[in-house]
């Protein structure tokens, strides 16, 4: 028998990653494939670190938990972003990550544009956490 929870549930969870990071987390995006996890090292070819805004999730609505606000920053190197990571203020703990591509590309993180140069403007289009039977 599969797991089940309420919406609830399932909004209350979702909202408490945000609580955990903190207010003040930062964007690391990168050209290297996303890692087998969260402790291990960080991909190869740092591409941008962007400051995420202090209230970077919205409020979990139906299961799931979009970007708030603008996720903007420049490019610090040059490469084809491929990999995300989220970490709290301090980068002392890489708390998420997933796979990057441009709008309509399918990744767990959409740009406006995957291919980043150094100096170029960086705008993330989609980001949403779904909670699992949502």
């Amino acid at each position: 028998m599969a797991f089940q929870e309420s919406v609830a549930v399932r909004n209350a969870r979702l909202d408490a990653i945000e609580t955990a990071i903190g207010t003040a987390a930062i964007l690391k995006l990168f050209s290297g494939a996303e890692p087998a996890n969260c402790a291990a090292a960080d991909p190869a070819g740092t591409l941008a670190t962007l400051n995420l805004p202090s209230d970077w999730l919205a409020n979990a609505a139906a299961g799931a938990k979009a970007k708030a606000g603008s996720w903007t920053g420049t490019g610090s190197s040059g490469g084809t972003a491929a990999s995300f990571r989220i970490y709290d203020s301090g980068l002392a703990a890489c708390h998420m990550q997933g796979t990057v591509t441009a709008t309509g590309g399918g990744g767990d993180m959409t740009l406006d544009n995957a291919v980043i140069a150094n100096g170029q403007a960086i705008t993330v289009n989609s980001f949403t956490i779904t909670a699992g039977n949502s």
